[in-house]
């Protein structure tokens, strides 16, 4: 039997849209876990940070700074 791991949703979740396109950015953590942060996109494609985050704020800035440097593209679309 495998216990279920409880996840801890970050109020700072949310949506962001530019170029037509939009994209989640999901913030959560266990209660044994620094915060992980995930950008998945309408077709439920994701891009799952390595590096873990210590507060939600934190894994909130890193998401803005990547979208506004990279583009919300390149967070769009299946990965290989």
């Amino acid at each position: 039997m495998t216990d279920a791991v409880d996840y801890i949703q970050s109020p700072l979740c949310q949506d962001f849209s530019a170029d037509g396109l939009t994209v989640s950015i999901d913030i959560y953590r266990t209660e044994d876990s620094n915060w992980i942060l995930e950008i998945v996109d309408a077709d439920n494609n994701s891009t799952v940070w390595e590096d873990h985050f210590e507060t939600d704020a934190a894994a909130l800035e890193e998401a803005l700074d990547g979208l506004k440097q990279e583009g919300i593209q390149a967070f769009v679309g299946t990965f290989s």
